[in-house]
């Protein structure tokens, strides 16, 4: 059975956070592991994105990027073959039909609606993303189309949370290089370290960019090793690879 965890803020718009419940993967990628980029079994794969999108929305078109930790949005049209995915860690589209989906194994998948304007987004924002602007850049590529800042609802899905995101005082320091006031999303931790909440960081993003509806859905990946993928665990285990999960939005037809 596959889990779609859903967004009060998102109530109307079809959409979903999959956890890695359901699926063919076996292994260390057991479940519903989407990651191409894995070294998981290429049909396996493939199997579990047609799961996911039926779940969500049958036999509709699954879109997804190649994510590179980047700020880039691209504007989707229609479909995209799997060989052609452009390098991107956002997409926008007013076609109804189209599933966009973003990857994540501990990064923040974040979800976007003015259902209004019938404009919708989903971004991948790891810390190099986040900070770089992508959730800035994916509002203003949804208002290209139509979107309204003030209607934009938007939802954050399961990322690694702050009890289990340890970083170093360099890393802070970046951070704080940027804007003092992200000295607020750091507690400290054993000696030379903090803990990030990386979430509430994006949330904040999000605020700052004009943003009125934020949901987080507050799940940590890392902790729970049953329901997520998450590539900080899979690293601290000394397994080989890991599994991504994916989160989803549509436009009904």
């Amino acid at each position: 059975m596959i889990e779609l965890l859903r967004a009060r803020s998102l109530t109307g718009v079809m959409h979903g956070f999959a956890s890695r419940k359901g699926g063919v993967s076996t292994g260390i990628h057991s479940g519903l592991n989407v990651g191409l980029g894995s070294r998981d079994d290429r049909e396996a794969v493939l199997r579990n994105r047609d799961l996911a999108r039926d779940a969500l929305l049958p036999g509709a078109a699954l879109v997804t990027v190649r994510q590179v930790h980047s700020p880039d949005v691209v504007t989707v049209g229609g479909p995209v073959a799997e060989e052609a995915r452009p390098a991107a860690d956002a997409m926008v589209t007013d076609r109804p039909g189209l599933i966009l989906g973003i990857l994540t194994a501990d990064c923040v998948p974040v979800l976007f609606a003015d259902a209004q304007a019938g404009v919708i987004g989903a971004a991948h924002a790891g810390w190099k993303g986040a900070i770089g602007g992508v959730t800035g850049n994916t509002i203003a590529a949804m208002e290209a189309l139509g979107a309204r800042r003030e209607a934009i609802a938007c939802a954050i899905g399961p990322c690694i949370g702050r009890a289990s995101y340890e970083v170093t005082a360099d890393f802070v320091h970046r951070f704080e290089a940027d804007d003092a006031g992200n000295a607020r999303f750091f507690t400290p931790g054993r000696e030379g370290h903090h803990q990030f909440d990386i979430a509430a960081y994006v949330a904040a993003r999000l605020a700052d960019a004009g943003i009125r509806t934020i949901e987080m859905l507050d799940q940590d990946t890392y902790g729970q090793a049953d329901r997520f993928y998450s590539y900080r665990r899979s690293c601290h285990r000394g397994e080989a690879d890991y599994g991504r999960q994916i989160s989803m939005i549509a436009l009904r037809e």
